[in-house]
């Protein structure tokens, strides 16, 4: 049993969940929680950590598994939510390049600029897997897909969901041209509203920032300017919130 905060597996948990810079460097991010480990593919996952707690009430469940048991106060440390679960994972990332994001022959993709909150982030990867989403594209000063709150709220969707970071989004633009892919950016000039559009072929959306919504220059890439009508004196709505609107419109029509 580890019973040191001084140990090495310790430090090297506290610092995948506190540092992007080192979960890219080892090419490892820490999965926690009882959902997280039994979704995890096998083949993803390098090592498990657990509780005596959880060991006792769940050791069927670790059966030809290689796991390490830490002592309940030590693990808290290494945890990174208030509540742990008593288990946590070291996985593996998984890559994916920009054919496998556009792969189908109606690909549905979300193009995410700059978002800075992890759970927006997290939430829209969980979406768009309901949503029937093919995969999403980031700009490379998004948030890390793999800091501890976005894999939280992505509730395993994020060991299913292709994704890929670009240093440049318009870069990638003629790629989904050549794949007939239409581009719709949300934004207060939109001309048409969101339910007004056929998604019924290959779709893409465009998400902004949080705080500064869209880059005028992304914007004037895409195809059309979309717009979510709202009543009263709100002019905006949640980043994650408007995503799923639009995914959702698109697996709409896609049933029909």
């Amino acid at each position: 049993m580890i019973t040191s905060s001084s140990n090495a597996q310790v430090k090297r948990v506290i610092q995948l969940n506190k540092k992007a810079k080192e979960r890219k460097k080892q090419q490892i991010f820490v999965a926690e929680g009882f959902k997280m480990f039994q979704e995890a593919p096998k083949e993803w996952v390098e090592r498990v950590f657990v509780t005596e707690v959880f060991l006792n009430e769940h050791k069927e469940l670790l059966w030809g598994i290689d796991y390490e048991v830490v002592e309940e106060r030590i693990f808290n440390q290494m945890s990174d939510t208030q509540s742990p679960q008593g288990i946590l994972c070291l996985i593996r990332m998984p890559t994916y390049s920009l054919e496998e994001v556009l792969a189908g022959e109606r690909p549905l993709c979300m193009i995410l600029e700059d978002l800075q909150d992890p759970g927006n982030v997290g939430t829209i990867l969980r979406t768009a897997e309901g949503a029937g989403v093919t995969g999403i594209l980031l700009s490379r000063s998004t948030v890390d897909v793999f800091n501890p709150k976005t894999i939280r709220s992505t509730m395993g969707s994020v060991y299913r969901m292709p994704f890929v970071y670009v240093d440049d989004l318009c870069d990638a633009l003629p790629e989904l041209k050549a794949r007939g892919i239409m581009t719709y950016a949300a934004h207060l000039k939109g001309e048409n509203a969101y339910d007004g559009e056929d998604y019924s072929k290959g779709t893409a959306f465009f998400v902004g920032n949080e705080g500064n919504g869209l880059s005028e220059h992304l914007s004037r890439q895409a195809d059309r300017l979309i717009r979510i009508p709202m009543e009263g004196k709100v002019e905006s709505l949640n980043a994650a919130i408007a995503s799923s609107i639009l995914m959702y419109e698109a697996y709409r029509q896609r049933r029909l």
